[in-house]
């Protein structure tokens, strides 16, 4: 065989030789030297422009991925410092801290190769369709995000309340239970810092509301003495709290995957220091990898000093609640709502529905009922419109 004791240049040299001397066919000479007809053609068209045979440098002359050291270290130290961020926050990260910061994939190889890629990571990289209110405080997201043990043994249940149109996170706080009080002191502190949204979305478990016909909450009835209207969001479907779903999410990944929390105190510490870097240094995708912060204004709905009583219109029918939570009508006995217990409602006729009357609570309608089959129904509460009874 041509190929034994030789080199591979003195091989290919020896190929062309041949070609140009036409000792056989330039198919049958490729076929012996077991290299392909473009191969061969190349060697030859090497060897009569006088360049060498030896294999050439397969480096590109451009390297995009390739970065100084010193951006190296300083992606990786960010991203060791927030495990969950991926390459496009890290960048803009990078960008608002005065560095020029290479390309996403340059930052996302980096990542890779420094084995910094998880695979919860690149699953939470999938584009969402999104849906926002117009403005701030047209609507909040409140919910309890699942519930962890401390160092100290007792269980921390973190609430936690976004901003619908700006992601802003309102409320991160670390109680030990879920109950009305506990929430009910958050959105006073929250209420007196960015004043009141004209809706709160939660889901239906307690403190929030119940899965019940009729009924309502300590803490709907305390709102709606605010102006704050309650929505639920549909029975075993917590995407409809999208926002609030991927805070927690993000609060999970970010912050107490990699923290070991000694007690409430402790907890709340760190809590604050995520939900100002959330706030004001996160990039959001949603946002155009800006941060919440570029799209929050507080509320200029202030908490009131007291409570007023409220005055219904003329000509409405109005009734107290017994503190048994039933109310009277016609003869007849409703369970309305034991939250509402002494407090006085309006009752005013339909005007879409025959035979029903609209239980009013305030300025918002918390009811129907129906005469003919002596049913009253609590759901969906809405603000009411006077005016369109006057």
């Amino acid at each position: 065989m041509p190929w034994k004791g030789q080199t591979m240049e003195g091989q290919r040299n020896e190929f062309v030789r041949r070609a140009q001397a036409r000792e056989k066919s330039k198919s049958a000479l490729c076929r012996e030297y077991g290299i392909s007809r473009p191969t061969g053609d190349k060697w030859i068209a090497r060897s009569e422009a006088g360049e060498s045979m030896t294999d050439r440098s397969r480096a590109p002359f451009h390297t995009p991925q390739r970065i100084a050291g010193e951006m190296e270290a300083a992606i990786v130290r960010l991203r060791q410092a927030h495990p969950a961020i991926g390459a496009k926050k890290l960048k803009r990260m990078l960008e608002n801290q005065g560095l020029s910061a290479p390309a996403y994939s340059t930052i996302n190889a980096v990542l890779h190769r420094n084995g910094l890629i998880l695979p919860e990571a690149s699953a939470a990289a999938t584009p969402h369709i999104r849906f926002e209110k117009r403005r701030p405080n047209e609507m909040w997201q409140a919910d309890f995000k699942g519930h962890f043990a401390m160092n100290n043994g007792q269980r921390c249940h973190p609430l936690t309340v976004v901003d619908d149109h700006s992601r802003y996170c309102i409320c991160l706080a670390a109680l030990s239970d879920e109950r009305f009080e506990g929430v009910r002191r958050c959105f006073l502190e929250a209420f007196d810092a960015y004043g009141l949204p004209d809706t709160i979305l939660c889901d239906n478990g307690n403190p929030w509301g119940t899965v019940q016909s009729t009924g309502y909450t300590r803490l709907e009835a305390w709102l709606w003495d605010l102006d704050v209207l309650v929505k639920h969001g549909r029975i075993r479907h917590p995407q409809t709290q999208g926002k609030n779903e991927r805070f927690n999410g993000s609060l999970l990944r970010e912050r107490i995957r990699h923290r070991s929390y000694e007690d409430y105190l402790a907890t709340q510490q760190d809590f604050d220091d995520y939900r100002s870097f959330y706030n004001h240094e996160r990039p959001h995708h949603s946002l155009g990898l800006k941060t919440p912060s570029h799209r929050y204004w507080p509320s200029p709905r202030r908490l009131p000093s007291e409570i007023k009583d409220w005055e219904y219109a003329h000509g409405q029918l109005v009734r107290q609640v017994k503190p048994s939570g039933y109310l009277t009508f016609r003869g007849q006995g409703y369970f309305l709502s034991e939250a509402l217990a002494s407090k006085t409602v309006a009752i005013t006729e339909s005007h879409q529905e025959k035979e029903v009357f609209l239980v009013l609570y305030r300025q918002f309608c918390i009811a129907k009922l129906n005469i003919t089959s002596r049913v009253l129904i609590a759901k969906s509460p809405f603000r009411f419109s006077y005016a369109a009874i006057q």
